[in-house]
């Protein structure tokens, strides 16, 4: 039996969905889902070989994500650039034929290196 994460060393998934994708927009629940999985399975298939994506994966069972809602389009942007300018690795989905974003997945971190660019955003409800 692997030992216990510690929640200083946990390796977490960050996943911002916008929010006004439900509420101005009206999407199903089911479809801004569907767009949160894409962008997981995306970043995860480009950042394969990463440590931190190794461990994540290593456990299964034990996978950490948190699922945050940004308001708008603007915020999603916003925190795509700040991610870009420290280094943080994701992806922003940009849905098509549309071509607008719904959502980003970071690759996983550790917590305590990565929770700081995400204070702004409430959990997803």
């Amino acid at each position: 039996m692997a030992a216990a994460t510690s929640s200083s060393s946990q390796i977490v998934q960050y996943v911002i969905v916008r929010g006004d994708l439900l509420k101005t927009c009206k999407w199903p629940v089911g479809a801004l889902i569907a767009q949160a999985c894409h962008a997981t399975s995306a970043v995860l298939h480009l950042y394969y070989d990463d440590v931190y994506t190794q461990k994540y994966l290593k456990d299964l069972d034990r996978m950490h994500k948190v699922i945050l809602e940004a308001p708008d389009e603007s915020s999603l942007w916003k925190l795509s650039n700040e991610l870009e300018t420290n280094e943080i690795y994701h992806k922003i989905w940009i849905e098509q034929p549309e071509n607008f974003p719904t959502c980003i997945a970071c690759k996983p971190y550790p917590k305590t290196e990565i929770q700081k660019y995400f204070k702004q955003f409430k959990l997803f409800k």
